[in-house]
């Protein structure tokens, strides 16, 4: 007790009363010199889960902007003659950046009391372990997933389209940095799958700690930004786990305004079938690719290029068609 007293102000040696400080891992007791520092549990959750989310967003997005700005990847690009420009990225970066600074930043301190109220472990430690987080994590998946593909539908309909939605469609080729380049309403919507699922399961369990959080939505943001890099290596995952989406299947959802609206796995727009025009167009490219085998790369890739400008053009007329469609089916009058 006597390492904890000297390493933890008097305010919060009551919260780590009993504990063993020498026996914690480094991040363990990183974690509690953290929260000792501010001392505030609730200004250190709110900072650190701000910290993290900037942290790795941003992180996750710069190896994409490397990779766009050299042309020896274009190979594994899906929309090869769309590449962002650093004007575009950094229009896209100060929106993105302003958004988190006006609106995440000041909601995000709600967090703390909200998860607490729960039921909930944050400044706690001995952290959970491994055993314990995996599968807490895939159903934290499992839900945002399926939250995600509904609400995404709604989305592309009449005035949730044209007034919230239609600015992430800004992009028809989209990048990293693009993946939270939307309406404030749309990351309030579309976030609520994100932490709805960990809050749900803290309520009906009383078994989850933070940290099983901030894991999940580490890779929550991995799974976004990646999904709008644009590009498709033969390492993808999809490649290797064929019910995970990435790039290869959120990238028609840009160009083709419609089909694919989950995120992280296949399955339901598999079952639902919207899906449909995403097959067909993937049933096209490898019959194509047969049927030219002889032909030379240019002239594959014009053709290529050719059915991309198809889908788009089509996806343009879906679009007009959603924006006059109401939530509930039939016309929206709205403007």
């Amino acid at each position: 007790m006597a390492a904890l007293n000297s390493t933890v102000p008097s305010a919060l040696t009551e919260l780590y009363s009993g504990l063993d400080f020498a026996s914690l891992s480094w991040l363990e007791q990183t974690w509690v010199s953290w929260y000792a520092y501010i001392d505030n549990p609730t200004v250190a959750t709110g900072l650190m889960s701000f910290l993290i989310h900037e942290v790795v967003y941003f992180g996750r997005s710069i190896p994409w902007i490397i990779i766009d700005a050299m042309p020896y990847f274009r190979k594994w690009k899906l929309q090869p003659a769309k590449i962002p420009t650093p004007a575009e990225q950094w229009a896209c970066t100060k929106q993105v950046l302003l958004y988190h600074f006006t609106i995440e930043f000041p909601l995000i301190f709600l967090f703390h009391p909200t998860a607490e109220a729960l039921g909930m472990q944050t400044y706690q430690v001995p952290f959970p372990s491994l055993k314990t987080m995996a599968p807490q994590v895939f159903l934290f998946f499992f839900f945002e997933d399926f939250f995600h593909f509904c609400a995404h539908q709604a989305l592309h309909t009449g005035v949730l389209y044209k007034h919230i939605h239609k600015i992430h469609h800004k992009y028809s080729a989209p990048f990293g940095l693009a993946a939270e380049y939307a309406h404030p309403a749309e990351v309030f919507i579309l976030g609520a799958g994100t932490i709805l699922g960990p809050l749900i399961y803290c309520f009906f369990t009383q078994n989850l700690h933070i940290i099983t959080v901030y894991l999940w939505i580490v890779l929550r943001l991995f799974q976004a930004i990646d999904a709008h890099s644009g590009y498709d290596f033969p390492w993808s995952l999809h490649n290797f786990v064929p019910f995970w989406s990435g790039a290869e299947h959120h990238d028609f959802h840009h160009m083709a305004f419609t089909n694919n609206f989950s995120t992280s796995f296949r399955w339901w727009d598999r079952i639902f079938g919207t899906d449909d025009k995403y097959r067909a167009y993937r049933k096209k490219v490898r019959e194509a690719k047969k049927a030219m085998a002889g032909q030379s790369e240019e002239k594959k890739k014009e053709w290529e290029q050719a059915l991309m400008r198809q889908i788009e053009k089509e996806g343009i007329e879906a679009e007009k068609e959603a924006e006059a469609k109401s939530l509930f089916g039939g016309s929206s009058k709205m403007d």
